[in-house]
């Protein structure tokens, strides 16, 4: 009887290695995902117009790919922390969207002086998102609750209490659609003077600078690996593992609902149901992609926010359903992600020549 091949971890993939799987795959999902949008009908000579040209050579296109990079930045930032210490963040959206419902209420009930209405949209957002998190992570400390499942219901549970206020006491009287009133210039982002690009990318690339220091060039990074690769051996060192991982945690939900405040404050200055549709995935694309490291998130998060940015381009101009774009967009993720695999694995064929019995 033949031996079943298996998988061998290498234990220093080294960085060539690594760069070299990202290319391969890139290269493969983007050949597969260009091959899908000409199926469809989409010209192939405008194919390289519209995701490099439009997207990265054009000051309205990068403008926007900029734009939209930031709640990304956050998002991604948010599930890298948190798969940093194993613990599966599922329920980003609901953080967004709770993040949101405290920067909405600080806009809309003129919250302290003006000068400080924004900092205190943020800092509301950022604290709603932590506590809303914290229920999941106290059940899994306490009773060993997957927060898989908590953290993913729990978005549920936010998306109704939005819908509740919408079609409720925050509704607009003077819009028919489920929406508040807009912001106040006051709880508003100020612009950088390039199309929408506003303040929170800088705040969200200040973010990711001091996650870099804290996660790459400090004890609490040390502290917080020791947790991800083995927590009972991190818990037998002395080390403080139920401190980090309270921090880490909160911190993943603060940066979530930090996330929804970013999308209101700098471009929709309004609260609607689309709010955080989609960050979820994305946030867990840009955290794996990125190894958990804060500073490859802010580069996948770029390069994400361009896929999405051309995405919607190819929808108003060639007639391309969103299931498509989506279709597209899963390929050249799947092709990265297979190639990365076997970057990092080793399949390895035992010797067809042994005898049943024998050692491998």
């Amino acid at each position: 009887m033949l031996n079943t091949a298996f998988l061998i971890r290498r234990q220093d993939p080294g960085a060539w290695r690594t760069a070299l799987g990202y290319g391969f795959g890139l290269l493969i999902g983007l050949g597969l995902s260009a091959a899908i949008l000409v199926w469809v009908g989409v010209p192939p000579a405008d194919l390289l117009q519209e995701f490099v040209i439009q997207t990265f050579m054009t000051s309205d296109g990068l403008a926007q790919t900029l734009t939209a990079s930031a709640p990304l930045i956050l998002v991604g930032l948010a599930s890298a922390i948190a798969m940093r210490i194993r613990f599966w963040n599922i329920g980003i959206e609901g953080q967004m969207w709770m993040g949101a419902i405290a920067a909405t209420w600080v806009a809309l009930h003129h919250v302290g002086p003006e000068a400080l209405r924004l900092p205190l949209g943020l800092i509301a957002a950022f604290c709603a998102g932590a506590l809303f998190i914290w229920p999941w992570m106290w059940m899994k400390a306490r009773f060993g609750v997957n927060e898989v499942i908590t953290t993913l219901l729990s978005a549920n549970i936010a998306f109704l209490l939005v819908q509740h206020l919408l079609f409720g006491l925050w509704r607009d009287p003077a819009n028919g659609f489920p929406i508040t009133v807009e912001f106040p210039p006051a709880s508003q982002f100020s612009t950088l003077g390039w199309g929408q690009i506003h303040t929170g990318l800088v705040l969200a690339l200040i973010i990711a600078v001091i996650l870099y220091v804290l996660l790459e060039r400090s004890p609490l990074g040390y502290i917080a690996n020791a947790i991800g690769f083995n927590r009972r051996t991190a818990i037998q060192t002395g080390l403080p593992v139920a401190a980090v991982s309270m921090i880490v945690t909160l911190s993943s939900g603060g940066l979530a609902g930090l996330a929804g405040a970013v999308i209101l404050s700098g471009t929709e200055h309004r609260l609607s149901q689309a709010l955080s549709s989609g960050y979820l995935f994305s946030a867990i694309v840009i955290a794996y992609l990125a190894r958990s490291r804060p500073f490859w998130v802010v580069f996948v998060a770029l390069a994400l926010a361009a896929v999405y940015t051309a995405g919607n381009v190819l929808k108003v101009f060639y007639g391309v359903s969103e299931a498509v774009i989506v279709l597209a967009q899963g390929t050249v993720l799947m092709s990265v992600l297979t190639a990365n695999f076997f970057s990092t694995y080793v399949i390895h064929f035992p010797d067809r020549t042994q005898r049943d019995g024998e050692p491998t």
